[in-house]
């Protein structure tokens, strides 16, 4: 097991470095000039190149790279051409909200989609199926915007149950778990568990049926086993599968977060990089990208060496 984690992390090293080549070039191959904003409309040549010594966009590209990772390594970020403050700073405030927001949404979503998952397969081909599975379709495909949007008219608009924007009373930004600040995540959270849910349903469910169908479960009952026996050997099966698409959502949920911390005003790593996106914030920019591809990375990885905990074939392989 220890050869297999030092394995896991070695290959980190590789994949993390290409993250940052990646986010890095993204960034500096889309048009426009991210000094637009903060430069005055008539500034001269000479307050122009001032500027961009300044921030270093003078230099290039390779030497911006390889101070920008340095400076990274380090923990330092840049400071965002917009506020002036550290990038770091903002991204690490920014960060626990997105953490709180996608932990909320995965207590809601992993959950119900392996429940849902579980027995749709169990009762495959059934009304219980085609209902589960008619579900799970329509959560998968319907845009978690626009989701937002209906909630947002039904239960805080219409019925009054439930604020709809900010994560507290009076634009907090400051999280606390008590019931006001719980009622402001429900909505973003809901809105933001139906894709996982929906996948996890759809995955769950065609590796149970598929499980169910093999010969050794025929074997099993067989021999007498209670269900209650048949379906532990099932779970056993399930999910080192259902691992990996959980570490693959749980990515989702902090990544792909930035519609609906758009739409709910919610002050995270998604409402911070719409924000830098349209203030052309470079260094702001990078930063938050980075970290969430980060985030991202190390999700599988835990997941990765989780699954040899409940599946010894992948580490004997």
């Amino acid at each position: 097991m220890l050869a297999y984690t030092l394995q896991r992390l070695l290959y980190v090293i590789p994949v993390a470095f290409g993250v940052s080549v990646i986010c890095f070039m993204l960034v500096h191959i889309a048009p426009g000039d991210p000094l637009t904003a903060v430069m005055p409309i008539d500034a001269t040549a000479e307050q122009q190149a001032a500027m961009r010594a300044e921030y270093g966009f003078d230099r290039p590209l390779p030497v911006q790279f390889a101070i920008w990772l340095t400076n990274a390594l380090q923990g330092d970020l840049g400071a965002s051409i917009a506020t002036g403050r550290p990038v770091a700073s903002e991204v690490s405030r920014a960060v626990g909200n997105t953490l709180i927001l996608a932990f909320t949404a995965s207590l809601i979503g992993f959950p119900l989609g392996i429940f849902f998952g579980f027995v749709a397969g169990i009762f495959k081909d059934t009304l219980i199926d085609r209902a589960v599975t008619a579900f799970a379709i329509t959560g998968v495909s319907v845009p978690n915007y626009w989701l937002g949007i209906v909630l947002v008219v039904i239960f805080s608009v219409t019925l009054g149950w439930l604020p709809s924007m900010g994560a507290g009373p009076g634009g907090s930004t400051n999280w606390a778990w008590d019931y006001e600040h719980l009622r402001f995540i429900i909505l973003p959270a809901v809105t933001l568990a139906v894709v996982p849910m929906g996948i996890v349903t759809r995955t769950v469910r065609a590796l149970v049926c598929d499980i169910l169908s093999q010969d050794f479960i025929g074997a099993l009952k067989a021999k007498g086993l209670s269900r209650f026996g048949v379906l532990r050997h099932v779970v056993r099966n399930v999910t080192p599968t259902t691992l990996s698409v959980v570490g693959l959502q749980l990515g989702y949920l902090l990544g792909g977060s930035i519609l609906i911390e758009t739409v709910f005003n919610w002050p995270g790593t998604g409402f911070l990089l719409s924000n830098a996106i349209f203030q052309r914030d470079l260094p702001l920019l990078q930063g938050t990208i980075l970290v969430l591809a980060l985030f991202f990375v190390f999700a599988n990885l835990i997941v990765d060496l989780l699954q040899p905990l409940v599946d010894p074939r992948i580490k004997r392989g």
